[in-house]
C-alpha cells in the first residue's frame, strides 16, 4: 500500500458534476485538461456527483489524455442511480444541477455495490478502478437509519468490495465519509486500505488527531483528505456567501476563520495556501483533493499547494490556539 496515490495534490470531481450550479461539458473538459497539464494524476469522483455526470466527463477526458493508464482514479459505491423522468433537470437536486434524468439512492447491498461498480466502469471507460470507496456511511448522513445501513454494508457491500479487490479489478478499497465516528467504528470491524475523510482534518478541525489518525498510522491505513477548504470558507473567507459543511457557517466558525485569515494576512499568505498545505503535512495523509470547478481553480490550487510559507505562520496559528500544537506542520518553509 505504500505510495498508493501518486502525488499529494489530487482532483476532487464533485464540481464537474455540477455541484450547486451548472457547468457545461466544454468547461468541465477544460478543467480536467488543465489539471492534467499541471501534472495532476489523481482523480476522485462518484456516481452521486451529478448522477453520473462527473464520472462520464472524467472518463471521456481521460480516454483522450491518458491512453497509457497513468491516472489514479477513485470512485464510490453505496448509491445506485434510478430513473427520475419527472424531475425538473434545471433545478438543484441533492445538491447538483444535472441534466441526467436519474437520481441517486442509497444501496449498500452486494447487488447494489456490484451494479454501481459496473456502471461506474462504463462511465469512466476503465476496466480497472484504482480505489473503490463506500460513500457516506454513518449517522451524519443516515441518522436513525445508520445502523441498518451499516448492517447491509457489512453483510453484503463490504464483502463485494473485497471480492472486487481480490479479483484485481479494484486496486484498493475503503470508505469516503464526512465524519470521524464511522471511521473509528469500521476500523474496529473490517480491513480498510484507505479512508477518504472530507472536511474533518483541516485548519478549522483537528479532532482526527485524537485517535483516528494515530490508529490509521498503526494499521497502515492511508488517508486522503477531501474538503480541505471546509466547503469553501477557508478559501474565500467568512463572507456573506460562505459555506461550511455545505451550509451557512455558524458564528463560532466565522470567528475562527476570521482569526485564521488575520494571521495569514499578517504573513502575506493566502489562507487557501495554508489550508491546502496543512493537512498535507501529516504523514498518514497520502493526498489532499480540493474540488476544482474551472481551469483558474486548477491553476490556483497547484500554485498554492507548493507556495513557500513562513515557519512563523504555523507558530502564530498554534500560539493563537487555532491549530493544535501536536499537529504536524509543513517543514518545507521559507
Amino acid at each position: 500500500m505504500h505510495g498508493l496515490v501518486p502525488a499529494k495534490l489530487g482532483f476532487g470531481g464533485a464540481a464537474i458534476g455540477n455541484l450547486y450550479r451548472p457547468v457545461g461539458d466544454d468547461a468541465a473538459r477544460a478543467t480536467i485538461d488543465a489539471a492534467w497539464d499541471r501534472g495532476i494524476r489523481c482523480f476522485d469522483t462518484a456516481p452521486h456527483y451529478g448522477f453520473g455526470l462527473s464520472e462520464r466527463r472524467l472518463g471521456n477526458a481521460l480516454a483522450a489524455l491518458d491512453p497509457d493508464g497513468q491516472a489514479f482514479v477513485s470512485t464510490k459505491v453505496g448509491r445506485v442511480l434510478r430513473p427520475a423522468p419527472d424531475r425538473d433537470l434545471s433545478a438543484e437536486r441533492q445538491g447538483f444541477v444535472s441534466p441526467e434524468p436519474v437520481e441517486s439512492a442509497f444501496d449498500y447491498s452486494r447487488a447494489g455495490v456490484l451494479a454501481s461498480f459496473d456502471a461506474s466502469r462504463d462511465r469512466l471507460r476503465r476496466d480497472r478502478i484504482d480505489l473503490l470507496l463506500a460513500h457516506d456511511l454513518g449517522a451524519l448522513t443516515h441518522g436513525a437509519d445508520a445502523a441498518a445501513q451499516m448492517a447491509t454494508f457489512l453483510d453484503g457491500g463490504y464483502p463485494a468490495m473485497r471480492s472486487l479487490r481480490d479479483s484485481g479489478v479494484v486496486g484498493a478499497i475503503g470508505i469516503g465519509v464526512n465524519e470521524i465516528a464511522v471511521c473509528e467504528e469500521l476500523l474496529d470491524r473490517i480491513e480498510l486500505d484507505v479512508i477518504l475523510l472530507a472536511g474533518r482534518y483541516t485548519l478549522l478541525e483537528q479532532a482526527a488527531l485524537d485517535t483516528l489518525l494515530p490508529r490509521c498510522a498503526a494499521k497502515g491505513v492511508q488517508v486522503i483528505v477531501g474538503g480541505p477548504y471546509n466547503s469553501g470558507i477557508l478559501a474565500s473567507g467568512a463572507g456573506p456567501d460562505a459555506r461550511y459543511n455545505y451550509e451557512a457557517p455558524p458564528a463560532d466558525v466565522t470567528r475562527r476563520v476570521d482569526a485564521i485569515a488575520a494571521i495569514c494576512a499578517r504573513h502575506a499568505v493566502p489562507m487557501a495556501a495554508a489550508a491546502l498545505q496543512f493537512p498535507m503535512a501529516h504523514p498518514v495523509v497520502t493526498a489532499v483533493i480540493p474540488g476544482m470547478a474551472d481551469a483558474d481553480e486548477v491553476a490556483q490550487a497547484t500554485t498554492l499547494a507548493t507556495m513557500p510559507l513562513p515557519a512563523a505562520l504555523w507558530t502564530d496559528l498554534i500560539d493563537a490556539g487555532l491549530i493544535r500544537a501536536d499537529a504536524p506542520i509543513p517543514t518545507e518553509t521559507a
